[in-house]
């Protein structure tokens, strides 16, 4: 409701600013048509309505010629140079308004000749539309702030779940491991105690009986303690995670999305699940990034390893013609070597030589 409450204010805007374009222009005589006005006018909103959020490079471009030749255009014409500095990179704004300039510099010139006429009109046109093009890059580049903000945001607890996680499974570890070490002695040691009193020959029949009754507790005992050990060791969380095998359905879903994904998996069985789910993330983020940043860029995956020598993932995909579209990009890559980190892999990524963007990450492969 929001969103066409919006493109019918826009039409309404873009209407009136044409009529008082056209009124001036048959006020001063070189007016089109009536009728060519008013089909050029309607072809200009119903353009803006429908493609002024798909397509503002294509708009403006078909726009800035009609808005020079006829006024009711000319109405329309702010709103696609507007659209264009809200949803494209600065430098395809400022070459698509300079280019508006110097057309309407040159060919009002040929019209009007060098009158005081003239110098306003230009001065006007001109300057209403940088001004526009300037606001919607400013509201572009705050929409852009905020999002790398709440990116960041989402890294930053993504970190410290990921530190507390690792705490609580440490200090689980922990108990377990000094469960194991004293109560398990223990209990075996009584157990064989109670088995050697058992068979004891000068032992009358109660003390045998209750020996076997001891050595049964202490085996019993020794089940209920691997149990609590198990339960001790287990993950926190119940919660089916991801491993290494859900890398190819996650490769089909961006391919299922328009991506050309290449996909090489070489080695990696029997990896231990925390080491496949950090690789399953990684090539998440890396994908995300690359539809993010390199939009249509080709990307390959490749992942090989070993437990002799850990788990390699490897990400590269094309850099994106003049770079990236997002200010403070790295975010997410900040939380991909904090994770890296926490089990104590490396990260590496950067351009190359070659025009692509790699991301390398080395994990280690627990015995």
């Amino acid at each position: 409701m929001r969103r066409w409450l919006v493109e019918v204010s826009v039409a309404l805007v873009a209407v009136a600013l044409g009529l008082f374009f056209a009124v001036n222009s048959v006020s001063e005589g070189d007016g089109a048509p009536v009728a060519v006005e008013a089909v050029t006018g309607v072809l200009a909103v119903a353009g803006l309505v429908l493609f002024r959020r798909t397509r503002p490079v294509t708009l403006a471009l078909v726009l800035i010629p009609l808005g020079i030749l006829f006024a009711m255009p000319m109405g329309a014409t702010p709103f696609a140079l507007f659209a264009v500095g809200l949803r494209r990179p600065a430098w395809v704004a400022a070459g698509l308004t300079a280019l508006h300039a110097v057309l309407v510099a040159s060919i009002y010139l040929i019209a009007l000749g060098s009158t005081r006429l003239y110098y306003e009109t230009v001065i006007f046109l001109v300057l209403l539309h940088v001004s526009l093009v300037a606001i919607a890059m400013l509201v572009r580049s705050h929409r852009q702030l905020v999002a790398s903000w709440a990116e960041r945001a989402r890294q930053a607890e993504e970190g410290q779940r990921l530190r507390v996680e690792q705490a609580r499974l440490a200090e689980r570890e922990r108990l377990a491991r000094e469960m194991h070490d004293v109560l398990a002695h223990r209990l075996s040691l009584l157990a064989v105690h109670a088995g050697a009193l058992e068979v004891r020959r000068e032992a009358s029949d109660d003390e045998q009986r209750a020996a076997g009754l001891i050595r049964e507790t202490a085996h019993d005992a020794l089940e209920d303690l691997r149990s609590v050990i198990h339960m001790l060791r287990a993950p926190a969380e119940n919660q089916p995670q991801p491993t290494l095998g859900d890398v190819p359905a996650l490769v089909e879903q961006s391919r299922s999305a328009g991506v050309e994904v290449g996909l090489t998996l070489d080695g990696g069985e029997g990896v231990p699940a925390t080491v496949g789910r950090h690789a399953y993330r990684i090539v998440q983020e890396a994908l995300t990034n690359a539809r993010k940043h390199a939009p249509g860029a080709p990307v390959r995956v490749a992942i090989s390893g070993c437990a002799e020598h850990g788990l390699d993932v490897a990400v590269r995909n094309a850099l994106a013609p003049g770079g990236a579209e997002m200010p403070g990009a790295g975010s997410g890559l900040a939380g991909l070597r904090e994770r890296v980190q926490l089990v104590g892999g490396r990260l590496e990524h950067g351009p190359t030589a070659a025009g692509e963007f790699h991301l390398k990450a080395w994990l280690p492969w627990p015995a």
